[in-house]
């Protein structure tokens, strides 16, 4: 673990010295979209942020619905967003409340929809005031399901 530019503290997933740098820029436009987060039910905002290959950055967040069902995630948002605008993502950026001390990760679906969409060499940041960690998508869905993106 190590200072970063701002506030945060940078590690990698298994709290090793980081061979991915997090994108600071990115977790703090992640940041930024949380405060758009509909979640009167949960109380629980999320903001996320996706990088394209063009360069192009797309925000997420959290809307929920009294069907939680009919929820959408923050991160799915993004990624959609960058779809179809005709983009691939290269990054995705998470900013929430930490879940039981801990950095909130995206959820099953929203891996499912990033390996579509984005392949596993999708590095994934998230991130709070107090720190951030990053990671390739193969390491957090290392057996995901074949896609267009990975050749199945």
């Amino acid at each position: 673990m190590h200072a970063d530019a701002g506030k945060r503290q940078v590690m990698t997933i298994d709290d090793e010295p980081p061979d991915i740098a997090v994108a600071t820029d990115l977790v703090d436009a992640a940041s930024h979209a949380r405060g758009f987060a509909y979640v009167p039910y949960s109380r629980f905002a999320m903001g996320a942020a996706v990088r394209t290959a063009g360069g192009r950055t797309f925000p997420g967040a959290l809307v929920e619905n009294v069907s939680l069902g009919l929820a959408m995630c923050a991160e799915r948002i993004a990624l959609f967003s960058a779809a179809v605008a005709g983009e691939r993502p290269t990054e995705l950026a998470l900013v929430s409340r930490r879940t039981a001390g801990e950095l909130t990760w995206p959820c099953g679906a929203c891996l499912q929809v990033a390996l579509e969409l984005a392949g596993s060499e999708l590095i994934v940041h998230v991130g709070d005031l107090d720190g951030a960690r990053s990671s390739r998508l193969s390491e957090l869905l290392p057996f995901g399901p074949k896609t267009v993106l990975s050749g199945g």
